[in-house]
């Protein structure tokens, strides 16, 4: 085990803030160090995932370079939460085995229809809005 101030500077090291697809600036609560990320509770990992747009599939979450969406279960424990978020923000190591009985083709596939369902709602939503605005 690598001692103490080893593992001081190696949490001290700094996180870029991502930045939202939607409005461009980084979450408050985006942890500034690899220390604040381990002590995020599950409570602002599922705030941070919702801003991100990766709570919920829509026409966002995927255009971030690692998105997690099909994976995020609010039911989750911290722990795997924990590493999906380090997986979206590019921290290694942080990567989830894949669920026993699912394959790449099914995360895919589900992925693909969690997309499809969100754009129908939300054109669904356009149209709607659309009719009454005359």
């Amino acid at each position: 085990m690598p001692p103490l101030p080893t593992h001081i500077q190696h949490l001290r090291q700094p996180l870029a803030p991502l930045l939202s697809i939607t409005t461009g600036t980084p979450h408050p609560s985006f942890p500034p160090t690899l220390l604040h990320y381990h002590l995020l509770t599950e409570a602002q990992l599922d705030e941070l995932a919702h801003y991100y747009h990766q709570r919920s599939p829509s026409h966002a979450s995927f255009l971030y370079p690692a998105p997690v969406v099909a994976r995020w279960d609010r039911a989750a424990d911290i722990s795997r939460k924990r590493r999906w978020w380090g997986r979206f923000v590019g921290l290694r190591g942080c990567e989830s085995p894949v669920e026993e009985g699912w394959g790449q083709e099914e995360w895919d596939r589900w992925v693909r229809e969690r997309v499809e369902e969100g754009v129908r709602e939300e054109r669904a939503r356009e149209g709607a809005a659309g009719k009454g605005a005359w």
